[in-house]
């Protein structure tokens, strides 16, 4: 049995690295996929936006799936007649909000205990801190900033259950980030993503969406750093 590990393992690695090359070009050009799949499923394609944006939004672990290019890529398919505008928004504004009630339950009942969590596969412990600090210096208002923020929207949440902010006041948070994500981005899509430049570089857009964002988030995360050891000096 022994023998059998080494081949076992590398098969595993190369599915996972398989996994990950498909993840890395769905996002890139997702375009295309999403196209295709609703080309090929119809109505389906309903299920899968609600799958991927609840699975962001709700599951600590999966910080890196597209959740604002998607919104734009299906604001341009609704423009473009392959999706209803109104469903899709109403379908997606169901799993951000969910998501983000989910995310925060998990981090409440979790606790402090979180603060002790060493990095690892399936835990970004700079992108928890980031968030944290986003917190710290934000408040409530955090939840609504990060939802434009890759990887931090995905801790913002769970952060501001393991601080046991009050249910209430987070779901408010809750609702009016989604709707601004949502409706913000999916509008931008559907008003301009089938214009010939933006067609041509889609691909440009869709990096623009990840990189800014997220270095906007990285700089807003180390300024409240330094201000709470300023604070704290």
């Amino acid at each position: 049995t022994g023998r059998h590990t080494p081949v076992c393992q590398s098969i595993f690695e190369d599915r996972v690295l398989e996994i990950i090359q498909f993840l890395i070009d769905f996002i890139l050009h997702i375009d295309k996929h999403l196209e295709a799949f609703v080309v090929a499923y119809g109505p389906w394609v309903y299920a899968l936006l609600f799958i991927i944006v609840f699975v962001e939004t709700g599951v600590v672990v999966m910080p890196f799936l597209p959740g604002d290019s998607l919104m734009f890529i299906v604001g341009a398919l609704c423009g473009a007649g392959y999706m209803s505008y109104p469903l899709a928004v109403v379908v997606l504004l169901a799993a951000a909000i969910l998501g983000d009630q989910s995310n925060y339950t998990i981090g409440r009942y979790l606790g402090p205990k979180v603060f002790q969590w060493e990095d690892s596969r399936w835990f970004n412990r700079k992108a928890f801190d980031q968030a944290h600090n986003f917190y710290e210096r934000y408040g409530g208002v955090t939840i609504i900033l990060a939802r434009f923020m890759p990887f931090i929207r995905t801790f913002a949440p769970f952060v501001a259950g393991v601080a046991h902010m009050s249910r209430a006041k987070f779901s408010l948070f809750n609702v009016v980030g989604a709707v601004l994500w949502v409706v913000g981005i999916s509008a931008a899509g559907y008003f301009f993503g089938n214009m010939e430049w933006v067609k041509n570089n889609l691909e440009k857009i869709i990096w623009g969406l990840i990189l800014v964002p997220g270095l906007i988030a990285i700089f807003g995360a180390w300024r409240a750093g330094k201000a709470e050891k300023a604070r704290t000096a």
